[in-house]
């Protein structure tokens, strides 16, 4: 039976290449094709004989993903439908801005947690992506970058469908994979984790060194609240997930991003604002105040702009470093929280 080569590492790779009475440097010829160049064809790896590459064939497969549709948005917004090799869709992101260009990708086919106000959340959770499925969106994302912009990604957000601390081993790799020189040699700083509030994830990561971003998905400051909306939240208290993120923070010093997408007359009142307040002065952070995007069949709308105005300034006042996020691609559903799988496989452009 074939082996997928990409679940390999490049120590199992040498010990495969060696059964096959291959030398050691063929491992890291063939590693780099993988992870530095991205082929995804044996047959492309042009410094390998053709004997080497029929090897190759008839030993393993590269289980990668592909463009199936890829939408524009007036905004400037890249949506991308990916094919994975068992036929299941997902979804990933590019978003341009002046001074970036970022790529939001998904982890999971569907998602388990349900929130209620999140597309994804009605969708079932099918599998885990593979590491090597994640690398993949940033791929492609990247060529649409460059093709459209003439400029390659300067950030990744991992905040796409599904929920990446349920998929840690394979989210991990993945970013190992983008970051490593090996790869695709980028920045971990440029890199945000975004969790639901996933609290054994956290102190995970802040026991192996990780130094990339995190984001806590919160839209609520106090369990009542965020119990009506994000089921996470009966299993994850929020004590238990600002222990876990104090943790992180102590253990790397990265500030914790809050994401707090305002709903209208539920999370947006001063007193909502008081709470959060409380709550961002328990470990170093930042707000980022997110426009809700509508999701058909949801009973939540997006806050008033000057509720919105109201609730920034309340926090600017009392010292926390907040910023409004605009929505970017909703006319295509790209927005934060709209990743559906609207576009099924026969839609094909």
């Amino acid at each position: 039976m074939k082996k997928e080569i990409r679940a390999l590492s490049i120590e199992n790779l040498i010990t495969e290449l060696e059964a096959l009475k291959q030398p050691k440097f063929r491992a890291k010829q063939i590693y780099e094709w993988l992870w530095n160049k991205s082929c995804v064809d044996f047959e492309q790896m042009s410094n390998l004989s053709k004997e080497l590459r029929n090897t190759l064939q008839q030993n393993f497969y590269i289980n990668h993903i592909t463009e199936n549709i890829t939408q524009k948005s007036s905004d400037g917004t890249i949506k991308m439908g990916f094919k994975c090799q068992d036929d299941r869709m997902i979804e990933g992101v590019m978003i341009p801005a002046d001074n970036r260009m970022t790529a939001c990708v998904s982890s999971q086919v569907g998602c388990s947690l349900s929130c209620k106000f999140c597309a994804t959340g009605f969708l079932k959770r099918e599998r885990n992506l593979e590491a090597g499925e994640i690398y993949d969106q940033v791929v492609l994302l990247n060529q649409q970058s460059l093709h459209h912009f003439e400029k390659p990604l300067t950030n990744i957000v991992y905040m796409g469908m599904g929920e990446p601390l349920l998929n840690y081993d394979n989210v991990m790799r993945s970013i190992n994979l983008i970051t490593t020189d090996e790869g695709l040699g980028m920045s971990s700083k440029r890199i945000t984790v975004s969790t639901s509030g996933v609290a054994r994830g956290i102190m995970r990561m802040a026991d192996e060194g990780k130094k990339f971003n995190l984001a806590l998905s919160l839209h609520a400051a106090t369990d009542e609240k965020r119990l009506q909306i994000m089921d996470i939240n009966k299993s994850n208290p929020l004590d238990t997930v600002i222990d876990a993120l104090s943790y992180f923070y102590n253990k790397t010093g990265n500030k914790i991003t809050y994401e707090y997408i305002l709903f209208k007359d539920f999370n947006d009142s001063d007193e909502d604002a008081k709470h959060l307040i409380k709550l961002c002065k328990k470990v170093p952070s930042f707000v980022n105040i997110i426009e809700y995007n509508q999701v058909d069949g949801v009973e939540y709308t997006k806050a008033t702009d000057e509720r919105l105005q109201r609730f920034t300034m309340i926090l600017e006042q009392n010292g926390i470093d907040a910023k409004v996020r605009r929505s970017r691609g909703k006319d295509i559903d790209a927005a934060c929280g709209q990743l559906a799988n609207k576009n099924k496989l026969h839609d094909r452009i």
